[in-house]
């Protein structure tokens, strides 16, 4: 499936004084929240937000520090934490949305809406997680991780908060060509690396504030982990990994599944670390049946 930019307007909504971009499709229904993961943008929802639109009302929005979104400095008005993207996502459900919705997550978007849930109850329905981030650099985890990436990580924090070291890293990071390499780590596809998401991932890279917001959370290894929130949750839960994923293991995933707010966990044969954007024609039914379902349990 392809898409073409000029098929999406974006629209603005203005929280705590700063411009968040999101996106909106579909007009009945129940209400469907996308939620992208680090570095990523709205844009990575672009093969599932018209499928998911033929049956209901879609929002996939950018985080505050991504995509189009603002990118205050840290520290000022905003901090980058977890805990403050949970609380986006649970204002925009309701100041924009308008009622209780589907949160959808991928990667650390994951984190953001079981922490959006779980703070605010009343604005989830159900959640979807895909290709979770397992937060294996968070201080509570990095002694079950090899020596190297045990004390390599708090090195290269430190390097990275010395702030010539940190703009030159992210200058090199946000070069198409580098782009490109991780992505091609991240796909199993190399097929979905098209210049498009390319170009989605990298633009914003050239804002300002973006290096900060980059620096600011390679730095964080604190906050909940999937661990905390599961047990916590509001309601019910589903898990999607693809298991060509080299940055979070599915073996370590399917432990997640053993919640039980966790009512299914679907692996993804073959698939890499953004299922959405790599396989939307294996994620999009799988979405829509879970969505369904759910609203009809709801309505009984």
């Amino acid at each position: 499936m392809t898409t073409s930019k000029t098929a999406f307007t974006t629209k603005t909504w203005i929280w705590q004084g700063f411009p968040i971009c999101y996106q909106n499709q579909g007009n009945t229904g129940p209400a469907v929240i996308l939620v992208h993961g680090f570095g990523a943008s709205w844009w990575h929802w672009r093969q599932n937000i018209p499928v998911l639109a033929e049956h209901c009302r879609v929002y996939a929005i950018d985080l505050i520090g991504f995509g189009n979104s603002a990118k205050p400095k840290p520290g000022e008005k905003i901090v980058y934490t977890l805990e403050t993207w949970g609380q986006q996502v649970a204002d925009f459900c309701r100041e924009v949305v308008g009622e209780p919705a589907f949160l959808v997550g991928n990667s650390i978007g994951c984190i953001v809406v079981m922490q959006a849930a779980v703070s605010n109850p009343e604005i989830a329905l159900g959640v979807a997680l895909l290709n979770c981030s397992l937060r294996l650099l968070h201080d509570r985890k990095r002694a079950t991780l090899p020596w190297s990436r045990r004390f390599g990580a708090p090195l290269l924090q430190g390097l990275l908060s010395v702030k010539p070291i940190g703009d030159f890293f992210f200058n090199q990071l946000a070069k198409p060509k580098t782009v490109r390499k991780i992505l091609l780590q991240a796909y199993a596809n190399s097929e979905a690396v098209t210049d498009e998401l390319v170009d989605i991932l990298t633009a914003p890279a050239s804002d300002p504030g973006a290096v900060a917001v980059f620096l600011a959370f390679t730095s964080y290894s604190t906050g909940p982990l999937p661990e905390d929130l599961l047990p916590a949750l509001p309601c019910p839960a589903i898990i999607l990994w693809g298991t060509a994923d080299p940055w979070e293991p599915v073996d370590l995933g399917r432990e997640l599944a053993n919640y039980p707010q966790v009512l299914k966990f679907i692996p993804l044969e073959g698939v890499g670390h953004c299922p959405q954007d790599e396989a939307p024609e294996l994620v999009n039914p799988i979405l829509q049946d879970w969505i369904w379902e759910r609203s009809h349990n709801e309505a009984k």
